[in-house]
């Protein structure tokens, strides 16, 4: 990752929460400890946050509270080509007239371009599946009611009467933070909390994770994995990770990377 997207990263989680740790700057941004002392140290003397003892503080915390993790627009380029090959494979699982949720993220959003050939009911609180649903295909689009969050693109919800309850899905697509033994792993409070309530809305449960989820980890539990019906992730994954998936009882379903999915990746 490059010196302007750390920082912009960096900033962005500061802004989310009153203090952030140099190990949580370590994970979002997948650079070492010593780069991150650097930037914070940096960033500390451009006045744009507040250098502390293990971390950093916002210098003015904003009154809307933001959410941690990466913005959308950093995610999208990071392992275009298996995310590309994810989506395609969960769009195969789709038949026209079903009543769906896709939750925000760069690896959902991959389901955009397939799903341009079927005829669905989505449910999603990602303005960018949205926008391109709309405009590009004949699926019916639905969005819930909440605030909106500039950096990841998405509208959350903390409270319980919005229209989310109304919704019944036959499966939701959701991707993830991090896959471990213990579960399905989100990095925000506020994220997990509206997930819990789409996830109740469906019969089933499909997560959508390259193969690089599987060595990221989180300090919040979404779900257990025996809560996941159906896993999509990418033919890199290691044979333990497909272990670990099938003593949970969940369905394994591996897209394989065609080579015109790395051109593009490579190209992009």
């Amino acid at each position: 990752m490059h010196e302007n997207e750390r920082h912009r990263v960096i900033l962005s989680a500061v802004e989310a929460k009153p203090f952030v740790s140099v190990a949580e700057m370590v994970e979002m941004t997948e650079s070492s400890e010593a780069t991150i002392r650097r930037d914070v140290a940096t960033l500390h003397m451009q006045k744009k946050l507040r250098r502390v003892r293990g971390g950093a503080e916002s210098v003015a915390p904003p009154a809307v509270t933001g959410l941690l993790g990466r913005p959308f627009s950093v995610n999208q380029s990071k392992n275009a080509a298996q995310k590309r090959a994810i989506g395609r494979a969960a769009v195969e699982m789709l038949e026209d007239g079903e009543s769906i949720i896709i939750n925000g993220g760069t690896t959902t959003f991959q389901m955009v371009h397939p799903l341009a050939t079927r005829r669905c009911q989505v449910f999603t609180n990602s303005f960018p599946i949205a926008e391109h649903l709309l405009k590009q295909t004949k699926n019916t689009v639905v969005l819930p009611g909440g605030t909106i969050y500039r950096e990841q693109n998405i509208i959350l919800s903390p409270f319980d009467n919005d229209v989310t309850r109304n919704f019944y899905a036959r499966r939701m697509f959701m991707g993830c933070q991090g896959v471990a033994p213990l579960g399905i792993m989100e990095p925000d409070p506020l994220v997990i909390q509206s997930e819990q309530k789409l996830i109740g809305q469906a019969e089933e449960v499909v997560i959508l994770a390259d193969s690089s989820k599987f060595e990221k980890r989180s300090s919040l539990i979404l779900c257990p994995l025996e809560r996941v019906d159906t896993l999509i992730t990418d033919d890199r994954m290691e044979d333990a990770h497909a272990a670990m998936l099938e003593s949970a009882g969940v369905t394994l379903i591996v897209a394989p990377v065609g080579a015109a999915d790395e051109e593009e990746a490579e190209a992009g």
